[in-house]
């Protein structure tokens, strides 16, 4: 027991610099094998994909600063529901910052994007990646290519499998789409779906016909976070991508294109504990947060406690088996 008078540093969420969860920063990538991280942060502040309201390029910021209520001392999160304690001090997570965006030219700030990430697996480690607006996926999924083959696990309010929009090819409506052109992608499950006018028929048929599993949040319910989970290979990889409206926006209303009827934070949370124990999770990437529509800040708090909840998940299983 500590005595009264003893000092403690407190980090509290309102002091230090707003890393996300208050992890230590790697201002180099190159370092990260010398420093033998476990998982990288990165943000990538680009939104020039998006078709409406505007704002996720200030997304990373928004969950960074959100994170910092769940980062308490860092020595671990229990959790009073299940008696864990996760993301405990022997495992080694690093903030490297943000994509650099070049302003107006959304394919090479695609380009930047993929070459950060495949210097972050080229050195062993688990990228964790902070939208920005959907579109960004596109170039997050070719650049962690060389952890395919994977399945994709898309939790998402819109199907996002256009094939273009007036010849445009890398918009956040299309970044689906696009993943099922890689090589390295094997299947994509795409939960959450619904909403009238979120997609053509024809890019339904189409991603149907590629074989993608389409799940509206009805759907889910009736079958339940395991039986979700079961629908996917078991023990294969899996790379997930999780847009922040396919929470529903009483929960979550700083995205810009949001759409009532969404999953609720439990649903969100039960399901990635199951894909977590059942798949490999090689990486994922959370996206469209906006916090310009929300100045009660509770959506980047929301996508930061989701990213962490994943997070978590992930490396108590890696845990489990003696990964460190």
């Amino acid at each position: 027991m500590m005595k009264p008078e003893e000092k403690q540093t407190l980090n509290l969420p309102f002091t230090g610099i707003c890393t996300f969860g208050k992890y230590p920063v790697c201002d180099n990538i190159e370092k990260l094998s010398d420093i033998n991280a476990d998982v990288a942060v990165i943000g990538v502040p680009n939104d020039m994909g998006t078709q409406w309201k505007s704002g996720a390029r200030m997304g990373p910021r928004g969950v960074r600063e959100g994170s910092t209520l769940y980062s308490f001392g860092l020595e671990g999160a229990y959790d009073i529901e299940n008696d864990i304690t996760y993301l405990g001090p022997k495992w080694k997570v690093f903030d490297v910052g943000d994509v650099d965006i070049v302003h107006g030219d959304i394919m090479q700030s695609h380009d930047n994007t993929e070459a950060t990430l495949q210097k972050i697996v080229d050195k062993g480690v688990m990228p964790v990646i902070i939208g920005g607006d959907h579109s960004i996926t596109a170039a997050t999924g070719k650049g962690v290519e060389a952890l395919g083959p994977f399945h994709v696990l898309q939790i998402d309010a819109h199907l996002d499998w256009a094939d273009h929009r007036s010849g445009q090819r890398y918009g956040h409506g299309s970044c689906i789409r696009r993943l099922s052109e890689m090589d390295h992608v094997k299947n994509i499950y795409q939960y959450g779906i619904r909403g009238i006018s979120s997609s053509l028929k024809e890019d339904v048929d189409a991603a149907r016909d590629y074989g993608a599993t389409i799940l509206s949040p009805k759907q889910m319910r009736e079958k339940g976070p395991e039986n979700l989970a079961a629908l996917i290979p078991e023990g294969e990889k899996l790379y997930i991508t999780i847009d922040i409206d396919g929470i529903d926006p009483s929960i979550a209303p700083g995205t810009g294109t949001p759409s009532p009827g969404g999953l609720l934070y439990d649903e969100v949370n039960e399901l990635l504990k199951a894909v977590a124990k059942h798949n490999e999770v090689v990486g994922f990437d959370l996206v469209e947060v906006a916090p310009v529509y929300d100045p009660t800040g509770m959506t980047g708090q929301t996508a930061a406690r989701i990213m962490l909840d994943l997070l978590s998940y992930v490396l108590k299983e890696r845990e489990l088996k003696g990964e460190r």
